[in-house]
């Protein structure tokens, strides 16, 4: 029901929430496969949708022929699986919400993602009341509170304007690979982009006059997902912005140093085909593993020894947070980072809440020297 409407990311998403309560809401164990076999059988084969001949829309397991070990798999469920009307029984609903709490390795999965895959099973059981086979949402009677999040980013880890530079250098001295980056990793920085707005930067796109501020005016992304959760067999999806409607642009402008930084990357190393800034080495997009790559090179010859065993600046996307995070402190209105990262002050108030508080006495001194000696006291 989902599927024809969702994106390629969220499809995943569902379909791992899914795997994971599916596998535990059985009748009995005896028999079953080994955990990974049964998690494949299901996130890959019952839950990952295909279009046969016809374009019509069906579960893989229906149009392709499984494994042995996943037809396996998916026949012992078949019979081990508990009918609609048990699964709202408080026990069984408990052991579900066990399963959404739990990593694959036993530990406790984070609070984001116990509350997403909550909310996934929580419409699944909806659609059954849709569909009259069960009379109420059976979730709303258990007495589970789901973790309480603090999203807040903690700052203690997000590279601050030298440690920033460090690493962009870092990234530059690995030779072709790291050069070919350089400018990838500086639109994280200076533009606070994603790297799936980053990926499908194209050359139309990018004002970059001879001297002084530049501009990006971004329309799309291309964020990663496997082959089996797009329409079109791709391992990426090309989308409008996030939280954005489709054709929505949002307009960065860029400082001297990147604009600088984009022509020489266009000099050097050209556009794709299609006009996209970044391709890989040998040819296109570039992938979430090679740029990875190239970051965690980057912190072991950027960071001190005590640093890296600490989480300073461990993915691409601190770049991103630091980005903001500059932006904020430079005295730039909340509204005005808001609108140049793209997303909501909402948003900016729930990741960046402890630096905006801390620009409160700034403001004060702004409001004070704008009311002047004036006393209108009696």
């Amino acid at each position: 029901m989902k599927w024809p409407n969702s994106a390629a990311k969220h499809r995943a998403n569902i379909a791992e929430a899914m795997a994971n309560v599916t596998a535990v809401l059985v009748s009995s164990s005896k028999g079953a496969p080994d955990p990974e076999t049964l998690r494949q059988a299901l996130r890959g084969w019952a839950f990952q949708m295909v279009r046969d001949g016809d374009d019509e829309l069906m579960p893989r397991k229906d149009a392709e022929t499984p494994p042995d070990d996943i037809s396996h798999a998916l026949t012992w469920l078949t019979g081990a699986s508990l009918k609609v009307a048990y699964v709202a029984q408080s026990d069984n609903l408990r052991r579900a919400l066990n399963a959404i709490s739990r990593r694959l390795d036993g530990k406790r999965a984070a609070d984001n993602t116990i509350l997403r895959k909550r909310t996934t099973l929580s419409n699944a059981l909806r659609y059954a009341v849709e569909r009259e086979l069960l009379p109420k949402n059976p979730l709303s009677s258990i007495d589970w509170r789901p973790p309480q999040t603090d999203d807040e980013i903690d700052f203690e880890y997000v590279p601050g304007p030298k440690q920033a530079k460090q690493l962009l250098q870092a990234v530059r001295g690995q030779g072709p690979r790291g050069e070919h980056l350089y400018a990838f990793f500086g639109c994280l920085y200076y533009a606070a982009m994603r790297p799936s707005e980053v990926a499908n930067l194209k050359k139309r796109n990018c004002k970059l006059p001879a001297s002084g501020w530049g501009e990006l005016v971004l329309t799309s992304s291309r964020p990663e997902v496997g082959a089996g959760w797009t329409d079109d067999g791709k391992s990426y999806e090309e989308r409008g912005l996030k939280r954005r409607a489709r054709r929505a642009t949002r307009s960065v402008p860029i400082p001297p140093v990147l604009v600088r930084m984009l022509q020489s990357h266009v000099t050097q190393h050209g556009i794709a085909p299609d006009g996209r800034l970044f391709q890989a080495a040998l040819g296109g997009r570039v992938r979430s593993t090679e740029y990875s790559n190239v970051w965690q090179e980057a912190r072991e010859k950027a960071l001190l020894p005590e640093e890296l065993e600490t989480p300073l600046a461990n993915v691409p996307y601190s770049l991103r947070h630091a980005g903001v995070s500059l932006w904020i402190k430079a005295g730039v209105d909340p509204v005005e980072v808001s609108r140049r990262a793209g997303h909501s002050v909402a948003v900016l108030w729930k990741f960046y809440a402890k630096i905006l508080r801390g620009q409160e006495q700034t403001t004060n001194q702004l409001i004070d020297t704008a009311l002047g000696d004036s006393d209108l006291t009696e």
